[in-house]
């Protein structure tokens, strides 16, 4: 076992759980987004733009200084200067960050704080679940979404086909 995975005992929500708290959500709110088309940021914001029925918020305050927008939309300071509460806040920025994102969240409203792929936080995780919200912690929003979804192949993952059958060469 690696100290990395030693290090980890709080236990999230099951694939059921995070199917039922995805369907639930109405709103996004993406917290540490990037108008950098090459950052992880952009490319979920554009896949739940396209791909899904979310209604999806950018919260940066650098660039809402800069009054940026994001793939069109506004970037807004903070997750209470959106124009509504979000269900769900993904979260890129640094663990170290991510107790105060979560007391931002609970104070907003949001049922559920999901921290980005590579993203592990359990005091966070903890002070989220002691709010009664919610808390996944390193996955993706957008993989976990095509996962259920059947949309894997979508913006970035090949699937192909899973078969048994031995394949002919030509």
């Amino acid at each position: 076992m690696s100290a990395a995975t030693a290090e980890r005992s709080w236990v999230g929500p099951s694939a059921p759980e995070r199917l039922n708290i995805l369907r639930a959500t109405q709103s996004i709110a993406i917290v540490g987004a990037s108008d950098k088309a090459a950052r992880a940021s952009y490319f979920v914001a554009t896949y739940l733009l396209s791909s899904t029925r979310y209604r999806v918020y950018f919260v940066n305050p650098v660039l809402a200084g800069k009054g940026a927008t994001i793939l069109g939309h506004p970037v807004y300071p903070s997750l209470a200067d959106l124009p509504e509460v979000p269900d769900l806040v993904e979260v890129f920025r640094k663990a170290e960050d991510t107790p105060g994102i979560v007391e931002e969240a609970h104070q907003a409203g949001a049922k559920t704080v999901w921290l980005q792929l590579g993203i592990w936080n359990e005091e966070a995780a903890d002070l989220a679940e002691s709010y009664g919200m919610h808390a996944i912690m390193d996955r993706c929003v957008k993989i976990e979404h095509a996962r259920f979804h059947g949309g894997l192949h979508l913006a970035g993952f090949n699937t192909g086909v899973v078969s048994s059958k031995r394949q002919m060469l030509a």
